[in-house]
């Protein structure tokens, strides 16, 4: 079961549901090689309020029953109930679903997952975000990336959903260095490409590099020593111009996750899809939000969840 994935449901106040069944339904079947981590009620109730006829089968632990004529679903236990929102349960079904797929990824037996979208307000983690937390689990932190792929460019930013009073702090030579380097080993791992990167500075107009800049007494410096070590890339260029800028490059790493968000996002659209570089499986998410106020209006756009699957299956077929 090599090239079988896991798609986790995420948040139940949003429109995965809908999403995950209207791809699977208009999939050719070898195409369908995924199972889903979720509640299978959940699921079920969903589709009916939404009036999506797809055939559900209700997977046991060990995958005997799997059946790729219908959307395999991987129960995971909850009390919740949809009518009455209680936010403790749904952040113990997330967490569940989570920890279930990093365990069937460690273990093998899937290739690893790619979770649908999540409110942040409803993980329980005592982290930033969903990257922080499988960082944290698999013993990887400070070797992690967010990384952002898109077909035009891709980009990473060294800190990630942190205040941006504490960004300034977060930025040493060190962190830089080992971000730097994960990116370029899993890209190289993932794409078969060896990438260049450009690398964005914190402050406007990189502060003139003055003396006791971060761009010239951190930034440049980790710069300087990836190049040693033989890593394609550049900077600090300042991230106003940055896509003016005539140089070619694969990757644009910026020192904080608005830096280089709102410039990919704006190319990009919902043609992205989010990886997360330093784990030992592949993990992805489609890159927007739960959309909870198209909830059962069958309005939810598909093609950021089509891109992630569509990526997972290329890269999943390489490594």
């Amino acid at each position: 079961m090599k090239r079988l994935f896991a798609i986790i449901a995420g948040d139940p106040i949003s429109i995965n549901t809908e999403i995950i069944a209207k791809i699977w339904k208009n999939s050719s079947s070898n195409q369908k090689k995924y199972i889903i981590i979720g509640n299978y009620k959940i699921f079920e109730n969903q589709l009916k309020k939404n009036k999506i006829k797809v055939k559900l089968n209700n997977l046991d632990s060990n995958f005997k029953n799997l059946d790729f004529k219908k959307l395999n679903i991987l129960n995971i236990p909850t009390k919740l109930n949809l009518k009455k929102i209680d936010k403790n349960l749904i952040k113990n079904y997330i967490r569940n679903s989570v920890n279930l797929a990093n365990k069937l990824s460690k273990n093998k037996i899937i290739s690893g997952f790619i979770n649908c979208p999540i409110d942040k307000r409803n993980l329980d983690f005592k982290l930033t975000g969903l990257t922080e937390y499988l960082a944290s689990i698999n013993k990887i932190n400070g070797k992690e990336a967010m990384f952002l792929y898109g077909d035009k460019f891709s980009v990473s930013p060294i800190t990630t959903h942190i205040p941006l009073n504490k960004v300034n702090q977060s930025i040493t030579k060190d962190k830089i260095i080992d971000k730097i380097k994960t990116i370029n080993l899993y890209y190289k791992k993932f794409f078969k490409i060896k990438p260049t990167i450009v690398v964005l500075g914190l402050n406007p107009h990189n502060n003139e590099f003055s003396k006791f800049s971060k761009e010239t007494k951190v930034i440049l410096p980790a710069v300087n020593h990836l190049k040693k070590i033989g890593i394609k890339l550049d900077g600090p260029f300042p991230a106003d111009t940055i896509l003016l800028n005539k140089k070619k490059f694969n990757i644009i790493v910026g020192m904080y996750h608005d830096q280089v968000l709102p410039i990919f996002k704006a190319i990009h659209g919902f043609n992205a899809v989010n990886i997360t570089f330093g784990l030992d499986y592949l993990r992805m998410s489609p890159d927007h939000g739960t959309a909870a106020k198209l909830i059962y209006k069958n309005k939810g756009n598909t093609s950021s969840l089509k891109k992630c699957i569509n990526l997972f299956n290329s890269i999943n077929a390489k490594i």
